[in-house]
Order: structure tokens, then C-alpha cells, then sequence
């Protein structure tokens, strides 16, 4: 009997890396059992759900049905009600990805129960302490067996902060594996009405640092109004920043079209459609690499500065937007230089390391291995 890896898939952000594995794992030989485990911070049909078929994955195996409340709640709920599946149905290994709250907590259980964990999209940091994503994602990196970082520098970061050689591996980034298998289909989508290919800029804003306070988005929305003037904005609006709109009394500015958020392809159809996007999103910033797509950060760091070394990417304060987009309606956008392992093959390298570690002890030993490795120092 092949041994159970489970997938841990919270929010939308985590479904394009899962993906990437899941697809690896059935075009490979079977050397193991895939289950995706949905805690349900993410729940809906437009964060959660819709997106499962346009990424070719079926319905989630488990469901927990963890959502709402703030970090801590979240957290805690999500740690109990992994713990209690993973209590009666042991895996050899669980998988998490990125930097939610789900993340971390499927992480702390799975640890506490001496099961390992591999960390897919391990090491980015943004310097930012106070970012929950970066507590997050620190936090996770601490307590993983497995390291899978999206390039070589980040590997090589691991390296310093004291992980093993042989529990980090640069496999590449699984978020282009999912764009490069969706992008045809995606391009066959339709617009939303009154766009044209070319005619846009697309918008996206969730990060609380942004949203989260009246002055804060306040300011965000008197930008993005100045830089609609020169490119009319296509907003996919995330429900948190829905939110505070209606909790603050405001509106969306002239020239920008509200949407509501998107499935997986109708938003990479949105993309790579537009003349450029400015965002808050990490993901995104890794999407528009992939498509050769000007991108404007509207942050004050980023946890992925190799977008920015190849070319693609900006780091903007919220007044400097404007000028940004003009700049690059002046042509001043260069194209995306490559970026090395960014070649859709992340999946079949994670899952040529997972075989390594799977396969040395036999699968009915590999977490108790494992474990006592971790312990003493990775393997």
C-alpha cells in the first residue's frame, strides 16, 4: 500500500502551487497516495471553489471547514482540526504552501505530531517583521523537514539560517508550472465588457498594511484615481477590500471598473490582456514575470526581489503610481529578463526530491525516519 502525502490547501494563493505537484505526482510513476486537505480558510465558490477546475484538479478529499475569526483563532482552530485528522489518519508526509494562516498552523500540527513537513515556496522574506505573512512564513520555515525554494539565492538564504543541505532543494517556481498549463485556455477567455486587449491596466489590493485603515486606502484610491486618468484600471476586488470600502464610505474612482473577484483563468485572462497591473500580491508579481507583463508594487519591499533583478518589476510608493504608469505607457518597461528554474518544471523536481526521501527507508518508515532526523539535524 502506497503511503498518504497530504496536501494542505487553505486560500486561493495555494491552489496555483498544490497544482503544480498534483500534476507532477500523477505523470509520474505512483510512489505515493496524494490527498488534498482543505481547511477552509478560504471557502467560497469565488476564493475557493471556482478555481479547482481551472487549475484541473478535482474536489478536495478532506474538508475541515475551518474559516473566520482573526490570526489567532484561525490559527488555533485550523491546528486542532488538523491534528485531529492526522490523529487518525497518519501521512508519511504533509505539504504545505506559501504563507496564510492555514499554512502555518497545518505546519505546527503536523510537527507537534512528529509528522514531517515540506514546505513548497520556502525562504522568501521580505524584512518586513510585522507583516503576517512574514511571521508566517518564518515560522513555517522553522519547523519544515523539507525546503522547496523558488530559486537558488533563496536556497542558498536557507543555507545561512541553518538548514541542512539536504533538507533544501531550489526546485523552481511551481506558481510558472500552473501559468504555463492554464495560459492557452486562459487566453481563449472572454473580457469583461468594455475591455480591450491592450486598453487596461489591471489593479489588485488586499495586504492589510494597505486596506486596513481609512488614511491607508484612502490615499491608495486618491492614486489610483490620478493614474486612471491615463489608463483606465480593471479591479478584481478581494472581499476584504470590498469590505473596507463599505466599512470606510468609500468608492471606487473614475476610470477604474469594479469586478468582482475571478476565477483562475479568467483572471490570468485578465493579465495577459492588460498593459500593466499594479498590485500588493506576491503571486501576481510572479505572474506577470510569466507573462512579460509590467508590473507596479505598491508595497515597500518584497519577498520576491528576483522579479525585480529580471527586470519586470517595481517597487512604487502609493504617490509615486502615477508617474509609474505613466513611465510605462512612455515605454519605459523592459522586457522581463529569464529567470533561472522558472521553467514550469517545479513539480516534477519536487517530486524527484520527495522520491529521494520517500523511497531511501521504505515508505512505512519514512515519517518516523524522517522525524528522528529532524530532530537531531536534517538530513
Amino acid at each position: 500500500m502506497l503511503p498518504e502525502i497530504h496536501l494542505v490547501a487553505a486560500a486561493r494563493p495555494n491552489l496555483p502551487k498544490l497544482a503544480a505537484l498534483l500534476h507532477a505526482l500523477a505523470e509520474a510513476p505512483p510512489f505515493c497516495t496524494p490527498v488534498v486537505v482543505h481547511t477552509g480558510q478560504h471557502h467560497d465558490a469565488a476564493m475557493f471553489g471556482g478555481h479547482l477546475a481551472d487549475l484541473g484538479l478535482g474536489a478536495p478529499d478532506v474538508s475541515l471547514g475551518v474559516s473566520g475569526g482573526g490570526h489567532a483563532g484561525l490559527t488555533g482552530r485550523t491546528m486542532m482540526a488538523c491534528a485531529a485528522l492526522w490523529e487518525a489518519r497518519r501521512p508519511a508526509l504533509v505539504v504545505v504552501a506559501g504563507d496564510v494562516d492555514g499554512t502555518l498552523a497545518a505546519a505546527l500540527a503536523a510537527r507537534k505530531l512528529g509528522i514531517p513537513v515540506a514546505h513548497l515556496e520556502a525562504g522568501l522574506r521580505c524584512g518586513d517583521h510585522d507583516m503576517p505573512e512574514e511571521i508566517n512564513r518564518r515560522a513555517v520555515d522553522a519547523v519544515s523537514t523539507l525546503l522547496w525554494a523558488p530559486d537558488e539565492a533563496t536556497a542558498a538564504r536557507l543555507l545561512a539560517e541553518g538548514h541542512g543541505p539536504g533538507a533544501v532543494r531550489a526546485v523552481g517556481n511551481a506558481m510558472i508550472d500552473s501559468v504555463r498549463r492554464a495560459l492557452p485556455a486562459a487566453r481563449g477567455r472572454a473580457l469583461p465588457e468594455g475591455l480591450a486587449p491592450g486598453g487596461y491596466g489591471a489593479l489588485t489590493l488586499h495586504r492589510p498594511a494597505n486596506v486596513d485603515s481609512p488614511a491607508a486606502l484612502g490615499a491608495l484610491l486618491e492614486a489610483v484615481g490620478r493614474a486612471a486618468r491615463h489608463l483606465p484600471l480593471a479591479w478584481p476586488m478581494h472581499p476584504r477590500t470590498a469590505g473596507r470600502l463599505s466599512e470606510f464610505g468609500l468608492s471606487v474612482p473614475e476610470g477604474v471598473m469594479r469586478l468582482p473577484p475571478l476565477g483562475y483563468l479568467d483572471f490570468l485572462g485578465l493579465l495577459a490582456c492588460a498593459r500593466l497591473v499594479a498590485t500588493d500580491s506576491g503571486g501576481v508579481q510572479e505572474e506577470a514575470w510569466a507573462l512579460d507583463l509590467p508590473c507596479l508594487t505598491l508595497r515597500p519591499s518584497t519577498e520576491r526581489p528576483v522579479t525585480l533583478e529580471a527586470g519586470s518589476n517595481r517597487l512604487v510608493p502609493v504617490a509615486g503610481l502615477e508617474a509609474a504608469v505613466a513611465a510605462v505607457l512612455a515605454g519605459d518597461a523592459p522586457q522581463a529578463r529569464p529567470i533561472p528554474l522558472w521553467d514550469g518544471k517545479a513539480g516534477t523536481r519536487m517530486v524527484a526530491h520527495l522520491r529521494e526521501r520517500l523511497g531511501a527507508g521504505g515508505a512505512a518508515d519514512a515519517s518516523h525516519a524522517w522525524a528522528s532526523a529532524q530532530q537531531g539535524c536534517a538530513a
